[in-house]
């Protein structure tokens, strides 16, 4: 080898390092979609957050939800007969037992307008739980929006921000 050739023999010089800043595009598009998918869970997440799993709040608010989706499908004896259980079920869970368990008839529709969180009048708009359950088969006596608009009435019987006796 030749000395000469030597001398002119260079390091081989390596790449730059790649910076941390700013990202590449595909960070950036991760990001935004990272935040877009927040923003379409933040309902969701509102309502653990609110009804926490295995309480008594997430159960009636899915059967509530529940009989909503299926009123249109459900008989409407036995939609007001689900309904009327589970708003026994509620107002157990929400002022005890003693409170409502014996109640029936006109006293038990004055006792929801009495203690029902959004001041809905029950004693006027609920007699079909008084009555379909008992109804015959071919009677006409039912009204789905009536029953609908019970159904959301029954919605903030399971409102934490209403107050409750049990958490």
């Amino acid at each position: 080898m030749n000395p000469d050739m030597l001398a002119r023999l260079r390091d081989i010089q390596g790449l730059d390092p790649i910076p941390w800043w700013p990202p590449a595009i595909g960070w950036w598009l991760l990001a935004a979609g990272a935040v877009a998918l927040l923003f379409a869970l933040r309902p969701l997440l509102r309502n653990l957050r609110r009804y926490p799993a295995g309480s008594w709040r997430r159960s009636a608010w899915k059967q509530l939800c529940t009989l909503q989706r299926q009123a249109d499908r459900m008989p409407p004896m036995q939609l007001a007969a689900e309904l009327s259980e589970l708003l026994r079920r509620i107002a157990m869970a929400r002022l005890g037992r003693s409170s409502a368990a014996g109640l029936s008839g006109e006293r038990w529709l004055s006792w929801l307008r009495e203690h029902d969180p959004a001041g809905f009048d029950w004693k006027r708009h609920g007699r079909p739980l008084l009555t379909l359950p008992y109804a015959p088969p071919d009677s006409d006596e039912a009204d789905s929006r009536q029953l609908r608009c019970l159904i959301d009435a029954a919605f903030p019987w399971v409102d934490r921000s209403a107050g409750s006796r049990h958490a």
